[in-house]
């Protein structure tokens, strides 16, 4: 299965996005972020950071995250985490998605491990 996550701000959630590669078994990880995390987060050769302009407006940045996963994304769903960011980007990541036709499973790391929620 594919991850796509959201890489932005939030005290911690850099951390949890990188337990969540490390532990998890992904086949590829899409990473959403900024130029900042793109330059600054350590990846693996499996992940994939996909910048984009956090500052534009809902519609504007579903659209741009459509765009860059288009093409990308392989299988009919994905595993989706969402702690790292605010609710514009995560709406807009959802719903770009669920726009490619593709079925989401959202999961998150817990003290169990990666769990589906």
């Amino acid at each position: 299965m594919e991850l796509v996550a959201c890489l932005s701000t939030g005290k911690g959630t850099w951390g949890h996005v990188s337990r969540l590669i490390q532990d998890g078994n992904w086949d590829r990880i899409f990473l959403i972020t900024n130029e900042y995390g793109k330059e600054n987060f350590t990846k693996d050769s499996k992940t994939e950071l996909i910048a984009v302009n956090m500052n534009i407006g809902i519609n504007e940045l579903r659209d741009e995250i459509y765009d860059k996963l288009k093409e990308k994304i392989t299988g009919n769903e994905v595993a989706v985490n969402i702690i790292s960011g605010v609710g514009k980007e995560h709406m807009s990541l959802i719903s770009a998605i669920l726009r490619l036709g593709i079925g989401i499973r959202l999961i998150a790391l817990t003290k169990n491990g990666i769990e589906e929620i």
